[in-house]
């Protein structure tokens, strides 16, 4: 991913040269809300998602550019309305550059991002997060031969084998598969065989924060935080566990991750049924100022939320 833990844009993909090798649930974003009984709010996972949207796209020295202008844009209106037209450079990018993995992650992760954040419907958000899938594994797939099988087969496999085999010089790939898994599972809430995979994007995500726990400004910790707290104590889920990966990602960013703070609060403040935690968290987040280098965007989102959890807060919790 970046050249720091504060740089907006993803790193371009190093190409992985080991004995004939060659190189997924989206938590991100302010997602539709697509709910069932067990998975109280994928929405979540993919609300994270919104930064890789300002990743996606890259010509040269454009993509960098666009990413970082993208996330210090502080009126989300102006991002809705222009990235279609990006959508449709990265489609052309990729049918010219085929086997050109930074296109292809950039193309996955914009895809990913509006499937979370702008999609219509929830058709056009299935369809946005398939495509994003299949960008994010044909990535994969030309980066590492092996790692393409590896997410298909045992979670346990697949931990082992990361971290046998794989370093730091890989994180950025996986970290994006893996953000297109999440945002795929997200889309895909209605079926079992999709949340069963869930345990798979929690191994990669926690192999990233093995080797960088302030990736991508600290999301790879909310991302965490998140699926932590999708379930209560009582089925199977791992509540505190999630509270000290927000706490953590609030940690390494001075505060200035407000999207963490929301989360912190809409995911385990409410589980948890800490009103006081959770009308704190969300106060916070609406009296911090949003502008902040690569998180100015996805901060005006999580203001946006924050107002909405906290006028909901009295209902919630009476």
């Amino acid at each position: 991913m970046p050249d720091s833990i504060n740089d907006p844009t993803y790193p371009q993909t190093p190409k992985r040269q080991v004995s004939g090798f060659s190189e997924t649930v989206t938590l991100t974003g302010v997602q539709s809300e697509l709910q069932i009984s067990i998975v109280p709010d994928m929405k979540s996972i993919l609300t994270i998602g919104l930064c890789l949207l300002m990743a996606a796209c890259s010509v040269g020295r454009l993509p960098n550019n666009l990413s970082r202008s993208m996330m210090n844009q502080d009126d989300p209106a102006v991002v809705a309305a222009g990235a279609p037209a990006y959508l449709l450079l990265l489609d052309a990018l990729v049918l010219t550059y085929p086997d050109d993995e930074d296109f292809l992650l950039a193309a996955s992760r914009l895809y990913g991002a509006y499937a979370g954040v702008f999609a219509q419907d929830e058709e056009q958000a299935k369809s946005m997060a398939e495509k994003a899938m299949t960008y994010a594994r044909r990535a994969l797939c030309e980066y590492d031969d092996d790692a393409c099988r590896l997410v298909d087969g045992p979670a346990d496999a697949l931990n082992n084998a990361l971290y046998s085999d794989y370093d730091s010089d890989d994180i950025a790939v996986f970290y994006a598969f893996a953000s297109a898994w999440a945002g795929w599972i997200q889309a895909n809430t209605d079926d079992w065989n999709a949340i069963a995979q869930l345990s798979k994007v929690t191994t990669l995500m926690t192999w990233v924060a093995s080797h960088d726990p302030a990736y991508d400004n600290a999301t790879v910790q909310v991302y965490l935080g998140v699926l932590e707290t999708q379930l209560p104590p009582s089925l199977g889920g791992k509540p505190e566990a999630g509270r000290a990966h927000f706490e953590r990602a609030i940690e390494l960013t001075d505060g200035h991750n407000l999207m963490a703070k929301v989360l912190f609060a809409k995911q385990y403040a409410r589980l948890m049924f800490e009103q006081e935690l959770h009308d704190r968290l969300l106060q916070e987040t609406l009296s911090t100022d949003p502008h902040f280098e690569g998180l100015t965007l996805i901060n005006r989102l999580a203001q946006r939320q924050a107002h909405i959890l906290l006028a909901e807060s009295a209902d919630y919790f009476e």
